[in-house]
């Protein structure tokens, strides 16, 4: 009986203090739209974007390490955006699985993953929270890959994953011109 709380409780401690990614595997497609929930900020407002190449479609990799190997991400706005997360790590999805979650402006990063962390039956994508996500991958494991279309407006939008203790490393920015 004392198992069934430990067992939570270190997933939690986990993942308060470590992220992750790796993916590869086929893909599917989600289509969502983001309104203008965009906030005041600016592509200048997020240092580095100037740098970054303007594109609609991208591929971001998650690893063993808790790492997307992208953490900044320019598109333009207004128009379809495609990603696709693929898992490169070799560790099983029970332990080290890897989504990619596109979050609303303003959705506070800690209090979505501590809700994230227990929807182990959704994947860890809060039921209580889909009003805060664009768009989010299925969880992938070693090797999967899943590729998601959605459209934003102007703003900048954080992503995750959203895998219990990824959210803290494993994260990045979509800034809509």
């Amino acid at each position: 009986m004392k198992k069934i709380f430990i067992i939570p409780a270190l997933v939690f401690a986990i993942s308060l203090s470590s992220c992750g990614g790796g993916n590869d595997t086929k893909s599917t497609s989600t289509d969502n739209t983001a309104t203008k929930e965009s906030t005041d900020a600016g592509a200048e407002t997020v240092p580095g974007i100037e740098n970054i190449e303007l594109s609609n479609t991208w591929t971001v990799e998650g690893n063993d390490q808790m790492k997307f190997d992208t953490e900044l991400i320019r598109v333009k706005a207004g128009e379809p955006v495609e990603i696709t997360l693929k898992n490169v790590g070799t560790m099983p999805k029970e332990s080290m699985g890897h989504n990619f979650v596109v979050l609303k402006p303003g959705v506070d990063l800690p209090t979505f993953g501590a809700e994230a962390t227990g929807a182990a039956d959704s994947e860890y994508i809060p039921k209580s929270s889909l009003s805060s996500i664009v768009a989010h991958t299925k969880l992938l494991g070693p090797g999967e890959e899943d590729k998601i279309t959605f459209t934003i407006e102007k703003g900048v939008y954080d992503y995750i994953c959203s895998f219990p203790g990824h959210y803290g490393v494993m994260k990045g920015k979509i800034v809509a011109e």
